[in-house]
């Protein structure tokens, strides 16, 4: 059986334990599960959907099939997994090792915000000065709350990039900040932010604080030197652009900035300092990693590669966006954001005001046909969310439009939409 071939083993030989043969069928899969005291139903065959979201993403069968191996956290093969995906991603950051470093972290993107958070904030007299401007902006306020560590906050617009000259002004006005955080690529609404441009200003008015970027949703996709834009800490996951499995994110630290911050950390496990130090003494996680995300991890570090890095998936993500909004507009949908930003991750759009429309059954009918969207995360108007990251071409979202075309033909709304 063609199956048999790239499947590995173990997989296979668990499939004949149940004298069943285990099947691909137009990206579904199909494997009996062991019989137990418990007599749990067999799997059924699932389809694989198409996520147009900010995240989990689709990834390659290839990246999946990475993970179908068992290593231990201390083996030697899975200690050089760990060296080769901490350099790459220096590579990808375009940094020196010299001078960068790279923290693997267990758990969410949210994990390693809340641990340069909680790790580089100076337990006396510290104080971040946090650039919010939507969702994750204010989720940086929750976890400083709830950290108990002090604020000063400038609260943008959500449908515009951050104010350069009220994020001046706080930085001159007040030389108590330690710590300077914000997001790139605002996910909630799609807005990519002038990070390079905060850089500098806070090196020119705090050039003793660190400098944070949550760059979640645009590290491997938007170029970011984070040399010039003077970043001391970065942080996204392994399930963005990079296209591999949740189950970890990782930090990109100046490495002297990192050093500074022994002893600060309020968390044990989230404390990045003693994560990078036993990292680099034996090449271990202090405590169980996601070994099997992290094969899937390399493997989509070489597809990565083979695309052309940050240019190539770049160039995809945008065209995949371009023809997005392209079929969107024709279909009468209004941004939420105007033509003047430029950003390709994600777009968020008004629902319709159609009497027949309701967000819940719009998502339903589509999901039901494997097009997978988000809700909105705008607090200020109501609207939905389309991702075009992760493993999606542009006959994917192609094919996404001509579903939505057809929800709304289901739901009685005739396109393009009415004003």
């Amino acid at each position: 059986m063609a199956f048999r071939s790239v499947i590995a083993r173990p997989l296979w030989h668990a499939a004949r334990a149940c004298k069943r043969s285990p099947q691909v069928l137009g990206g579904s899969w199909r494997l009996c599960s062991a019989k137990s005291s418990l007599d749990e139903p067999d799997f059924e065959t699932h389809r694989d959907k198409k996520l147009f979201t900010p995240g989990p993403l689709g990834v390659s069968f290839e990246t999946k099939r990475a993970m179908l191996r068992d290593l231990g956290s201390r083996d030697t093969e899975f200690i050089r997994v760990v060296k080769t995906i901490r350099s790459r991603l220096l590579e990808i950051a375009g940094v020196s090792p010299e001078v960068f470093t790279t923290v693997l972290l267990q758990g969410s993107g949210t994990y390693a915000v809340e641990a340069v958070l909680t790790t580089t904030t100076p337990r006396e007299g510290g104080k971040v000065f946090i650039i919010e401007c939507g969702s994750y902006g204010k989720r940086m306020m929750k976890i400083c709350e709830v950290a108990g560590i002090e604020t000063v906050v400038l609260h943008g617009a959500e449908d515009s990039k951050v104010d350069l000259k009220k994020v001046e002004e706080i930085l001159k006005s007040d030389k108590s900040i330690t710590n300077v955080a914000m997001v790139h690529c605002e996910t909630s609404t799609g807005v990519i932010h002038p990070v390079a441009e905060v850089g500098k200003l806070v090196k020119a008015h705090a050039p003793d604080a660190s400098f944070f970027v949550d760059a979640m949703s645009s590290f491997g996709a938007v170029p970011l030197n984070l040399d010039l834009a003077n970043i001391d800490f970065m942080v996204s996951s392994a399930n963005k652009c990079i296209e591999g499995v949740p189950g970890f994110s990782f930090v990109i630290g100046h490495i002297e900035s990192l050093k500074k911050c022994k002893g600060w950390a309020r968390s044990l496990s989230l404390d990045i300092v003693d994560q990078y130090e036993g990292l680099n003494q034996n090449g271990q996680f202090r405590f169980t990693p996601a070994t099997h995300a992290m094969l899937a991890f390399r493997r989509a570090l070489s597809e990565f590669k083979a695309e052309g890095g940050v240019d190539g998936r770049a160039n995809r993500y945008m065209e995949n966006c371009n023809l997005l909004q392209d079929g969107m507009r024709k279909m009468g949908f209004k941004k939420f954001l105007d033509d003047t930003h430029e950003g390709y991750i994600i777009t968020s759009y008004y629902n319709p005001k159609h009497p027949n429309y309701n967000f819940e059954d719009f998502y339903n009918r589509l999901n039901s046909k494997d097009q997978v969207i988000y809700p909105g995360k705008v607090s200020t108007a109501d609207c939905f969310r389309i991702g075009n990251i992760g493993k999606l071409y542009p006959a994917d979202m192609q094919h996404l439009l001509k579903c939505i075309e057809e929800v709304l033909g289901e739901m009685g709304i005739h396109v393009p939409l009415e004003e």
